[in-house]
């Protein structure tokens, strides 16, 4: 089954917003067996929404739409909708008491005539209540199409799609299970990694299905299968896996997980490790990659950002003289910050990192995209060294960042490294 997304705002074709909708739907329609044949971006005009909603029918026979729903002027979409499906709009009693009831909990007591625009829908739509915003979706069906129109907010359409829009098109359609696992590699190239494990790839059944996603010096293996039986996908897709581990376990960093920090997470936990950081260039990034992960409590001890000069010596104990001579994004600077870290929160790990994240040099007239990160586990210790010029700050931060935990959860997930708890 094909569907279509056309995703409503100007806000989003200016680059004010990004647009996070259309990928959260893909990727939940993908589970359910729905394949996004064609995503449309349009500005809120009404003779706009009805052209594309015809285009998206050519190509799908399920659409959904997101944004333009709100209580302001210059929201037309259901006045596109109401034209496009010759169809009137009213206000809806059962929409209002949801509405009002809504606003009530916001302790929002008076209801304003540009409010109650929430309430009016499509005489022939079935309403989709919106548990968590004042604008309903609503469900249509026309010549054995049906299209979903959705608000745009982003905490919004989760619920939405999750909750009620998949259980409904589960039952309407009578979908397939499918099954997808992440095998994450490093320390092997794709088109390397690709010739190893073809024979592996051809020996995969019908309904199964291999896509390479990387990630910085990761590659994620997602194998996808898809049929009736649940378990019995499970177990076909297990039993693939630990072929692969075969051919090349001494890469395979992770089984199941796709974020780096939830594959870093279930590596702590299984070796009963506790974790701290020490950042710089980054900026506080690894703890927040870290802190992402429900129950990282039990081993993310702490963290701090000694972003100034001085709050490296003053914190973590790094020696000026070391400043002084090696200046501060250095190999030995990097070393000082983890085993100042490591002592301060009494942590199995310490991971540290300095650099220059720019957008300018630093005092010590470093390069742009210079970094140094050490990382400390029990009284093992390596610094490793990055040149990034390419990258514009925001992604320095989170390139590094990414590249710190995964270096940990590859040695954890090794043993043969020699890294192990002291």
């Amino acid at each position: 089954m094909n569907a279509a997304l056309i995703i409503i705002g100007d806000e989003i074709l200016s680059g004010n917003t990004f647009d996070t909708n259309s990928a959260f739907i893909a990727s939940e329609f993908k589970n359910i067996g729905i394949k996004i044949s064609q995503i449309f971006t349009i500005s809120d005009e009404v003779e706009i929404i009805k052209s594309t909603l015809e285009s998206a029918f050519k190509v799908a026979d399920l659409v959904l739409t997101t944004g333009g729903l709100g209580p302001t002027r210059d929201d037309k979409t259901k006045k596109a909708f109401a034209e496009f499906f010759n169809d009137e709009i009213i206000l809806d009693p059962e929409t209002l008491a949801h509405l009002k009831e809504l606003l009530e909990k916001r302790n929002r007591l008076q209801l304003l005539d540009i409010n109650i625009g929430q309430a009016e829908i499509l005489s022939r739509a079935k309403v989709i209540q919106n548990e968590n915003g004042t604008a309903p979706c609503q469900m249509l069906e026309q010549n054995g199409k049906m299209v979903f129109c959705l608000p745009g907010v982003p905490y919004e359409v989760k619920p939405l799609i999750k909750d009620k829009i998949i259980p409904i098109l589960k039952q309407k359609f009578h979908l397939n299970s499918i099954v997808s696992r992440i095998v994450s590699v490093v320390g092997i190239p794709e088109s390397l990694l690709a010739l190893q494990i073809e024979s592996w790839e051809l020996s995969f059944p019908e309904n199964m299905s291999l896509s390479y996603l990387p990630v910085g010096n990761r590659i994620k293996l997602r194998i996808t299968m898809s049929g009736e039986n649940e378990k019995e996908l499970c177990k076909t897709i297990t039993q693939k896996i630990e072929e692969l581990k075969e051919i090349i376990g001494e890469n395979i960093i992770s089984e199941n997980g796709d974020a780096v920090q939830e594959i870093l997470a279930d590596l702590l936990a299984r070796e009963n490790l506790t974790i701290s950081t020490a950042e710089s260039c980054t900026g506080g990034e690894i703890s927040r990659l870290l802190t992402s992960v429900p129950g990282i409590s039990k081993h993310y001890v702490g963290g701090i950002c000694t972003y100034q000069t001085e709050k490296k010596t003053e914190i973590l104990g790094v020696p000026e003289k070391v400043i002084e001579e090696f200046t501060v994004v250095s190999e030995q600077v990097a070393k000082a910050m983890s085993l100042g870290c490591q002592k301060l929160f009494r942590t199995d790990i310490a991971v540290s990192t300095t650099g220059v994240a720019g957008p300018s040099s630093d005092a010590y007239n470093n390069e742009i995209g210079l970094v140094y990160y050490s990382i400390r586990i029990g009284n093992f210790e390596k610094t490793s060294k990055l040149f990034l010029p390419h990258l514009e700050r925001e992604d320095f931060m989170n390139f590094v960042a990414q590249r710190v935990l995964q270096d940990v959860a590859t040695y954890l997930a090794h043993p043969e490294s020699n890294v192990k708890k002291s």
